[in-house]
Formats: C-alpha cells, sequence, structure tokens
C-alpha cells in the first residue's frame, strides 16, 4: 500500500523537556496547543500522560467532521512521542531535540497515512499533504505561544 507522508518542523525557545512535557499531556499541554480552527475536541479515554494514553480526536477537514481514536506510545522516553490510530493506519510522531545549548528544543511532527487504491487514492491524497502542513504550522505557532507564556 502507498503512503502519504508529512513533515513540518520548527525551532523552540524552551528546553526540549519542557516541550516534550507539552506534547506528552493530552489532559492539558497537547489539547492547548490544538489549532481550534481544525480540531474540536481531544478528549481522554485513559491514561493522559505518553505513553498508554487513550483519547479521541475530533477534527474538521475540508468540511467534513473526522473522528479518530488514538493510543500512545514513546519509543524513545523524552524525545519521541508516537499516536498511533487504533483502528486505522494514521501514525503520528513527534520528536523533540535539544538545540544549543540545552534552551532550545527542535519538534518535528510527521504524519503517515496509507492512501486507499487506484484513483480515488491518487484524488485523495492532492489535498491532504498541503492541509496538515498548514495544520502543523499552526500547531507549531501555538506551541511556540504556549511556551513563552509558560515561561513568563
Amino acid at each position: 500500500m502507498r503512503r502519504i507522508q508529512v513533515e513540518v518542523s520548527g525551532e523552540f525557545e524552551a528546553p526540549a523537556d519542557r516541550v516534550y512535557r507539552i506534547l506528552a499531556d493530552y489532559r492539558n499541554g497537547h489539547p492547548a496547543i490544538l489549532p481550534k480552527a481544525y480540531f474540536k475536541e481531544l478528549s481522554v479515554e485513559g491514561g493522559g500522560t505518553g505513553a498508554g494514553t487513550i483519547f479521541r480526536l475530533t477534527m474538521n477537514s475540508m468540511g467534513a467532521i473526522l473522528e479518530f481514536r488514538q493510543i500512545v506510545s514513546e519509543p524513545e522516553p523524552g524525545r519521541v512521542l508516537v499516536a498511533s490510530e487504533v483502528d486505522g493506519d494514521v501514525v503520528t510522531t513527534f520528536t523533540v531535540d535539544p538545540r544549543s545549548p540545552g534552551e532550545r528544543s527542535h519538534v518535528r511532527i510527521q504524519t503517515e497515512k496509507g492512501m486507499r487504491p487506484r484513483l480515488i487514492g491518487r484524488i485523495e491524497a492532492l489535498p491532504i499533504p498541503g492541509l496538515l502542513r498548514r495544520i502543523y504550522r499552526a500547531e507549531l505557532d501555538q506551541l511556540a505561544a504556549y511556551v513563552a507564556v509558560e515561561k513568563a
């Protein structure tokens, strides 16, 4: 199966461990950085911080309301956080790396999604990368604002 892959990254004036804690906090931190124009709700079903968290995400995408149920894993705790769709094939990875000298961080958001076969898959694949890049840039902007307010 062919896959769509989208990646966006940014640098932040905050230590990597603090940025990672925000991303891994699905009760308060992560919901606070989701752009409201695209994300309607994030509700935690189990856990709430890092690995083992299960949550539902309601999203407005191109006029359609989509719901994803995801489970979180931490292949590299403190650096890599992965939200995988429970009954689907959407996987979003957040990677946080420290930058000089520990007061800055680099965040990468990467999503992979399987394409449906034949023509419908090719048609579907046209708007998805651009849309996800816009969403993730907005999310990174909100993350930057959140760490700036939290720092003050």
